[in-house]
């Protein structure tokens, strides 16, 4: 099993394959994230063959990293994957801020590679998935009897409802749920509908990143939830299909979703940058420090190759075929063949 690491400065080392359990007390004495101290005879030599493979992802990643991490394990069987969930944002400042080590860095917004990673912690960026925003609720959630595509502004408005959101400065899927907002409002017509429900509820119900919230819509704490369509699949909750005007998920209305905006924070302390709307791309990448980067371009490998495409269509992410790139001539060897340049 993947070992999942909470977003915090330790971690237990799982019993890797080939570890034994004195190496086990040790790696859970020392912690993951603290160097090995020098002189220590301790060391057995399976200990010092077996290695990791750190994984940051996005938490809508969390599903489908698993299962091809998984895959990556049983092809590696001297590796442990260690993964880690957090909104993108947070998850490339623990790369660019924390000076955390990663190996691999995949996030539900390529753009966030772009303006927080590039180019003085990552060469490149591959553009490798899609997805759409829906919304979700499930069979205890108030008026879910007439909620439909037509109407569903409304209720989230209604005094008795509540909804969760993600924080947009943590996570993409909170940026792009005011951008949903926004494009309902021109789609449907009416006048200050985004700030309506912008507003609705102050800070009560934002979270980090999106998945954080699946825990206060099961437990009936909210009703509804702006999620992607892939998070919503994997968690077998009810949604409603979003009018693609407004859902962010069709390529060909770029231009549209382009009118949607929002301020975010930028690179350093006070500062705010512009993201503009557009189709839902996921990217990947290897930061520049990665310390098995060996690893980490046979891990992007897997993802971009027809089995790692065919994990993420098994969990509702449709894979970019062939996967994007403005940095062609950056990339190792092994993944050119996978990508091609806008």
């Amino acid at each position: 099993m993947i070992r999942s690491r909470p977003p915090v400065h330790y971690c237990l080392a799982r019993t890797g394959k080939l570890l034994s359990l004195g190496a086990l007390l040790v790696s859970g004495l020392l912690g993951c994230d603290r160097p090995r101290q020098s002189g220590s005879d301790t060391t057995s030599p399976t200990e010092a063959a077996a290695r990791t493979l750190t994984v940051f992802h996005a938490g809508s990643l969390s599903v489908p990293f698993r299962e091809l991490s998984e895959l990556f394990e049983e092809r590696h069987p001297d590796v442990t994957v260690l993964a880690e969930a957090a909104g993108s944002r947070d998850t490339a400042r623990k790369v660019s801020d924390l000076n955390r080590p990663c190996d691999v860095l995949g996030s539900a917004d390529y753009q966030v590679i772009e303006n927080l990673l590039m180019p003085d912690h990552a060469s490149f960026n591959i553009r490798f998935a899609t997805n759409e925003m829906v919304l979700a609720y499930t069979g205890h959630s108030r008026e879910t009897g007439r909620i439909n595509r037509d109407n569903w502004t409304g209720i989230l408005l209604a005094e008795n409802v509540t909804f969760g959101r993600a924080d947009p400065d943590s996570d993409p899927c909170g940026y792009r749920t005011v951008m949903l907002f926004q494009l309902a409002e021109k789609h449907l017509q009416q006048p200050g509908l985004a700030p309506q429900l912008t507003a609705k509820h102050g800070r009560r119900y934002i979270r980090p990143k999106e998945t954080d919230l699946l825990a206060l819509l099961e437990a009936g704490e909210i009703d509804y939830l702006p999620i992607y369509r892939s998070v919503a699949a994997q968690h077998d909750l009810k949604f409603v299909v979003l009018p693609d005007e407004v859902n962010l998920g069709n390529a060909n209305l770029a231009e549209l979703y382009a009118t949607a905006t929002v301020q975010i924070t930028g690179r350093q302390i006070g500062e705010l940058i512009t993201r503009r709307g557009e189709p839902i791309i996921y990217g990947v990448t290897i930061p520049g420090d990665s310390p098995s980067r060996d690893l980490a371009v046979s891990y992007v490998e897997l993802l971009l190759s027809p089995e790692g495409r065919a994990v993420m269509e098994r969990n509702g992410q449709s894979p970019m075929v062939p996967a994007i790139t403005r940095e062609l001539d950056e990339l190792p060897e092994s993944l050119r063949r996978y990508c091609q340049s806008p």
